[in-house]
C-alpha cells in the first residue's frame, strides 16, 4: 500500500485521518506543521500528501507552491483539507497545484474514497518511475537526477551506478555485482573502476553522497 504524509496541526483530526488510512492498509507519517513535513520530505518521498490549509507556520497553499516549484516533488499527489467553505478558496488550492480537496468536517468514507481515487489516477504515471533516497531524486523516464532540487550532471556510467544502488536500498552490493550490472561481465577494468566511479558520484551528489556507504572488503550500500 501507499506511504502517506499527513500534515495537520489539530491532533484530533490528525488521529482520525491516521486511523482511517492505517485501517485501509496504508503506511503513515504524521506532521503537525510545514517544518516537520519538509524535513520528512528531505528523507523520503511519500506516495501522497494530505495537507491541511491552516497550519501554525506556513499555510497549506504555500506548501503546495513549494512542492510544485521543486522538480523533485512537483508530481507528488496532494489532497488539501480545508475548513474554508468558500468556492474561491478551493479553486485557489487547485489552481496552485493541489490534485483534490476535502472540506471539514468530512466522513471517513469520503477521505478513504478520495485518497483511493487519487492513488488510482496517478498509478502508472511518470511518478512511478521516480526513485527517491533522501534528497536524491532519479527520474528514469527523463534519465535525470536532481539533488536538493538541482540537476546533477552525471555520466552514463555514474547514472547507471546510482540507479543500481537506489534500486537496492539497504542491500550491500559487492564490487563484482556492480561490475557485472553496470559494466557487463566482459569488462576487464578491475574493481578499482567501481571505487573511482563511487568517488566521483559522491562528489556530484554533494552532501547526499553520504547515502552511499562503503562496506569494508565487500562493496557499497545505499542507505
Amino acid at each position: 500500500m501507499a506511504l502517506i504524509y499527513i500534515v495537520e496541526d489539530d491532533e484530533n483530526i490528525r488521529e482520525i485521518e491516521a486511523i482511517a488510512l492505517k485501517n485501509s492498509g496504508h503506511m503513515l507519517y504524521e506532521c503537525e506543521d510545514a517544518k516537520s513535513f519538509f524535513k520528512a520530505m528531505s528523507e523520503k518521498c511519500p506516495d501522497l500528501a494530505l495537507v491541511d490549509v491552516m497550519l501554525p507556520d506556513e499555510d497549506g497553499y504555500e506548501i503546495v507552491r513549494k512542492l510544485r516549484g521543486n522538480e523533485a516533488f512537483k508530481r507528488l499527489p496532494v489532497i488539501m483539507v480545508t475548513a474554508k467553505t468558500m468556492e474561491i478558496d478551493m479553486i485557489k488550492g487547485l489552481d496552485i497545484g493541489a490534485d483534490d480537496y476535502i472540506r471539514k468536517p468530512f466522513s471517513v468514507i469520503e477521505l478513504i474514497t478520495r485518497v483511493k481515487a487519487l492513488l488510482r489516477r496517478t498509478e502508472g504515471e511518470s511518478l512511478g518511475t521516480v526513485m527517491c533516497v533522501g534528497n536524491i531524486v532519479m527520474d528514469n523516464d527523463r534519465h535525470i537526477v536532481h539533488v536538493d532540487g538541482r540537476l546533477a550532471e552525471l555520466t552514463f556510467k555514474e547514472y547507471e551506478l546510482l540507479k543500481f544502488l537506489m534500486s537496492n536500498v539497504g542491500i550491500v552490493m559487492t564490487r563484482d555485482a556492480i561490475m557485472r550490472k553496470v559494466w557487463g561481465t566482459d569488462f576487464g577494468g578491475g574493481t578499482r573502476t567501481v571505487d573511482m566511479h563511487i568517488k566521483t558520484l559522491r562528489q556530484k551528489l554533494k552532501n547526499s553522497g553520504a547515502h552511499i556507504r562503503t562496506v569494508r572488503n565487500v562493496g557499497y550500500v545505499m542507505e
